[in-house]
């Protein structure tokens, strides 16, 4: 238990106290005291306690890490914000769905679900001051919400750890003279490999667009020189590890745990280079990017307006979706990196301002992709769309061999090579903070041993990922990413959502907010919360599992025991809403609707339980209140 306790009349934070021996005359606190479930949320002049209070331990008064500065949790949310799907994936999204006008559903979602969900996230972290699963002390029922967030951000580091091995991989060959995929001839070329100077609109014939031609010397040196595709024959086939790409791995979780070791004190100067070096390489590109021959026809083809687009409502589950992930909601970090700030930090400015910087970064980006797309296109005598593309083909194939056209190759490369190195390794480290707070607040074991749990968590992840490493590691990656994170986190911000708005309610939720800013928040987010943001996630939950069919990688379609073992690996993270929910109420006591209200009351209210005295949640007025 922690006790935080500041004498300035400024509010600091909320913790559990124990009665105790405090050698102080005047504190102005708010308390949680769990042994009685009697909760103190007024400011009081308390004197020195009498000597029948019990001693403090160390731990009790231990009080809870907090950011060094308030710069370093905007950056540490920008730069978990702000990843690789900024760039590989939002530009293309956006010139496929009609171009500005995908902006309209974009925007639209952002302000009535995207920041809504935001800010409810930063809010009820910094408030309770607690990791994804502890904080749900505020409705014990949905605890399992936390440890399903938590499961699927340790989830996702197994898989995207190794894309930023690829890139430190990709680093380190692009320090030579000449860039390794600029012409055929290396070992890992194929018979078949094709000089690009040979492909032309006539050479591809109509049928085979620019993107998806693997002949190339940087298709295939992704393919065969980085993940030797060519020596496996599917997701059966796996083979061992790569050696240079272990070593990449190896690299980076180390760059992982030294960033995380020592909490947010380490981590938040780290992102002082890892949130602001992508802006910078952004930049540069796009200046170089615009001075190349047709680049205009591709920064054209990015902003042209197709409002016949959307009638399609694939464009809005594209935006939904993207706005959704992109923002990053639902994975603990969130709540993880405010449970850090000060008791009484505006998180609704934070909010604003860090959800606006991560959306114009992705159009931003936009600029700097298209502009060298248009450049590819006018250099091969092709249509724009035959060579856009999302995803690592563009990062790993597309972009790669258009740098190394450039005079300066070398350098363009290794410049934006880093730039994918820092764009994912903040948020990596976000998502491993979530892992290690979350478990860490919820047994205390972990709290204080946090540099052994920290290790343990890198090496754990760095156990996995070796399977993403192997000839056929494509394939299970691909799987991770379709299956880890897809509908199953969906479904736990959907949860979350309902507990936070209707079971602890958004009237009380509005009023913690209020105790620590001074102001609640106003009627647009109480309807956001209540109404149109759980809406907006049941929607995309829905479309997510009508839309999902059989995974393919290229021309390979995958196994149908595969992609049961894909839904196998999304329950395993969702089942704990339920597990966790039929365990608390059969470990409470009393009657059936006893147990019920321990189950959805704050457990500060228990005793209220216990008195037999009337619950809130058992009257219409809680669930009418707004």
């Amino acid at each position: 238990m922690n006790i935080q306790v500041l004498s300035d009349h400024k509010l600091s934070s909320v913790a559990p106290l124990k009665p105790c021996n405090v050698e102080k005359k005047e504190v102005e606190l708010i308390l949680l005291k769990d042994q009685n479930g009697v909760q103190y949320t007024s400011s009081t002049i308390m004197p020195t306690p009498s000597t029948h209070g019990t001693p403090c331990t160390a731990e009790e008064l231990e009080e809870r890490e907090t950011w060094g500065k308030k710069i370093d949790f905007l950056l540490s949310v920008i730069g978990f914000a702000v990843d690789l799907a900024n760039v590989w994936r939002f530009p293309y999204l956006c010139y496929k769905n009609g171009g500005g006008a995908f902006l309209i559903p974009y925007i639209l979602f952002l302000v009535i679900a995207g920041m809504p969900l935001f800010y409810m996230e930063l809010a009820l972290g910094q408030y309770n001051r607690e990791g994804a699963a502890t904080v749900w002390k505020i409705c014990p029922v949905f605890k399992g919400v936390g440890y399903t967030v938590i499961i699927i951000a340790l989830y996702v580091g197994f898989y995207y750890n190794v894309i930023i091995a690829w890139s430190l991989y990709y680093l380190f060959s692009s320090m030579t003279s000449e860039l390794p995929w600029l012409h055929c001839g290396n070992a890992w070329n194929s018979p078949n490999c094709t000089d690009p100077k040979l492909l032309n609109g006539s050479f591809l014939g109509n049928g085979t667009s620019y993107a998806k031609y693997k002949m190339t010397p940087a298709a295939e040196f992704y393919e065969r020189g980085v993940l030797h595709l060519h020596e496996s024959r599917g997701i059966q086939d796996l083979g061992m590890p790569r050696w240079e790409l272990v070593l990449c791995l190896v690299a980076v979780v180390f760059l992982l745990y030294f960033s995380l070791w020592k909490g947010v004190k380490s981590s938040g100067k780290v992102v002082y280079i890892t949130a602001t070096m992508p802006y910078v390489v952004l930049f540069v590109l796009l200046i170089r990017g615009i001075t190349l021959p047709g680049a205009m026809d591709g920064i054209r083809a990015y902003l042209h307006i197709d409002f016949k687009q959307l009638n399609d409502p694939k464009v809005w589950i594209d935006a939904a979706t993207q706005i959704f992930y992109s923002l990053g909601a639902g994975f603990g970090v969130l709540i993880a990196f405010a449970s850090y700030n000060k008791f009484d930090n505006n998180c609704y400015r934070d909010a604003i301002l860090t959800s606006t910087v991560n959306c114009v970064t992705s159009f931003f980006s936009g600029f700097a992709i298209f502009s060298v797309l248009g450049y590819m296109a006018y250099k091969h005598g092709v249509r724009i769309e035959d060579v856009a593309t999302e995803g690592a083909g563009l990062v790993f194939i597309i972009y790669p061999e258009a740098i190394s056209t450039l005079p300066g190759s070398t350098f363009w490369a290794i410049v934006f090579f880093i730039m994918l190195l820092t764009l994912g390794i903040d948020s990596s480290m976000g998502g491993m903070e979530a892992v290690i707070t979350g478990l860490s607040d919820d047994f205390k074991i972990l709290k204080r041993n946090r540099k052994l749990f920290t290790f343990a968590t890198a090496f754990g992840t760095f156990l996995v990922a070796l399977f993403c490493i192997t000839n056929g590691g494509i394939y299970v990656l691909t799987l991770l990413d379709n299956y880890a994170a897809g509908t199953s986190i969906l479904f736990g911000v959907l949860i979350e959502a309902i507990g936070v708005s209707w079971f602890y309610g958004v009237d009380r939720f509005s009023e913690d907010i209020e105790r620590m800013m001074g102001f609640k928040p106003g009627l647009y987010w109480r309807l956001c919360w209540k109404f149109v943001s759980p809406t907006f996630l049941l929607v995309v939950v829905i479309a997510s599992i009508v839309t999902s069919t059989g995974l393919s990688y290229d021309d390979y379609v995958f196994p149908s025991w595969s992609n049961v073992i894909g839904w196998g690996v999304a329950l395993s993270s969702m089942m704990f809403v339920p597990i966790y929910a039929i365990y608390k109420f059969l470990s409470m006591p009393g009657t059936f609707k006893q147990r019920i209200a321990y189950c959805i009351t704050p457990e500060h209210e228990h005793h209220l339980v216990a008195e037999g005295a009337t619950i809130r949640q058992f009257t219409l007025k809680h669930w009418l209140a707004i």
